[in-house]
């Protein structure tokens, strides 16, 4: 069997001798250049598996020779060594497709976990990618789209910051990022960030030590190292309290992190992953989530679309569904049943469907599935703009609670006050839906 072979580029000896002699004990051979020149060379002369660049160089820079690697027909993972502190280079080499980076002076054991991960990548993605199809239903051109870039996006390490709407998949393209990634036999961690107490998020976050506040019994590990050499995956990162957003940064960046009540940093390998269905963006502008973490987390975005803009994918969705729900003896649909399914604007999106067709199941009468079984809303909600506020109705804070406390009212009423069900209508864990209950007093 042959070794892996490592493209090394560096122009400081010391960083290459130490690179060659630590690869070399790991069992792969190396090739090495001073220049970006000498790169070119031996990229045109040999197939590497990995390539690891200093980003400043003689004849240029590394981002020049990720350009590079990433036009050829079977790019290898680039992983860019970067001064200490240089987080803006990183993230750039990372947004042009480096697999990873590795900060100046270089620790040997993240550098061997990187590498490892590095190399899972050349085995074969086949039968991954046909799961993947039967995961992420829709042949749609936008869902071909999201299954191509989920493809791409699990060849590298960097932050993902996945945008939509509630209910239309975030945490399930989350999962298949991770499952066809070089982590996908590690841990997959998901919490959603809204659901925790806020006097409790650090040390779920981080852990913390025996008796490090009141109630703390034992050690508890947090999220974090949970997720040890897995993927970690914040859902409504945009509930993050500001205090919590200082110390995530930090734990970014740093890859380290420090449990409540320690005194010592602990190094961490997870991969992030993030999502809400809230504009980051303009939250930045607004103060309430920090402008450094948005740009650290949000490395590259992809954006899951709406049910409403790939409808040719619902009666696709609609079988499997029904299927999942039934066994082989599912009902069909009645064309205007199908018809109507489509028109529908679908606020929920994929939940919704899912909600729709389970309800539909207990009021068909055996045969096939009709409109009036859908239940459907007569008129499908309108998204409120900024342009339905008028300051004189009160504070904006005021106008937004009220907006919240009709949304929890009408599932609530949807769901016969149910309130597991209404919670999972709106696209809320059972403990958010509480929280909320409780803030806008309708927990009598």
């Amino acid at each position: 069997m042959n070794k892996p072979l490592a493209l090394i580029v560096d122009d400081e000896p010391d960083i290459l001798e130490l690179l060659e002699i630590t690869l070399s004990r790991m069992g792969i051979e190396t090739h090495c250049a001073y220049t970006l020149g000498q790169a070119n060379t031996l990229l045109q002369n040999h197939v590497f598996d990995i390539c690891l660049t200093d980003m400043r160089l003689p004849d240029g820079n590394g981002l020049e020779l990720i350009d590079q690697i990433q036009a050829m027909q079977a790019p290898m993972p680039v992983a860019v060594i970067t001064a200490h502190g240089c987080m803006d280079t990183a993230i750039l080499a990372m947004k042009k497709g480096a697999f990873d980076f590795v900060s100046k002076p270089v620790d040997l054991a993240v550098l061997r976990q990187l590498i490892k991960s590095a190399l899972k990548l050349s085995d074969t993605h086949t039968e991954k990618n046909q799961q993947m199809r039967h995961s992420l239903l829709g042949e749609s051109v936008v869902m071909r789209e999201i299954r191509t870039k989920i493809t791409k996006l699990a060849r590298s390490q960097a932050p993902v910051y996945i945008s939509g709407e509630s209910g239309s998949g975030k945490e399930l393209v989350a999962r298949l990022i991770h499952q066809q990634s070089s982590r996908g036999d590690q841990p997959f961690i998901a919490i959603n960030c809204g659901a925790i107490p806020h006097e409790l998020i650090e040390s779920e976050f981080f852990g913390h030590k025996k008796g490090s506040f009141t109630g703390a019994i034992s050690d508890k590990k947090g999220l974090f190292q949970a997720a040890e050499g897995g993927t970690l995956f914040l859902d409504e990162v945009a509930d993050l309290p500001l205090s919590l957003q200082v110390k995530l940064l930090r734990a970014i960046q740093e890859k380290k992190i420090r449990p409540v009540g320690e005194h010592q940093e602990i190094p961490v390998d997870i991969r992030l992953l993030s999502a809400t269905h809230r504009n980051l963006a303009n939250m930045v502008q607004e103060g309430s989530f920090r402008q450094d973490l948005y740009y650290r987390i949000n490395v590259i975005d992809l954006c899951i679309p709406p049910l409403r803009d790939r409808i040719d994918d619902i009666p696709l969705l609609t079988g499997h569904i029904l299927a999942r729900l039934t066994g082989d003896n599912s009902p069909g649909l009645s064309p205007s049943a199908q018809e109507a399914l489509q028109q529908y604007h679908f606020p929920g999106n994929v939940r919704e469907l899912e909600n729709i067709l389970e309800r539909s199941l207990a009021l068909y009468n055996g045969k096939n599935i009709e409109v009036d079984d859908l239940n459907l809303p007569v008129s499908s909600p309108q998204t409120t703009t900024q342009a339905d506020y008028d300051p004189a109705q009160g504070s904006l804070e005021d106008y937004l609670e009220d907006i919240e406390r009709k949304a929890i009212s009408a599932a609530l009423e949807d769901n016969k006050w149910n309130k597991t069900a209404a919670a999972k209508q709106l696209g809320l864990s059972f403990r958010s839906f509480r929280y909320r209950l409780k803030k806008l007093n309708l927990d009598n």
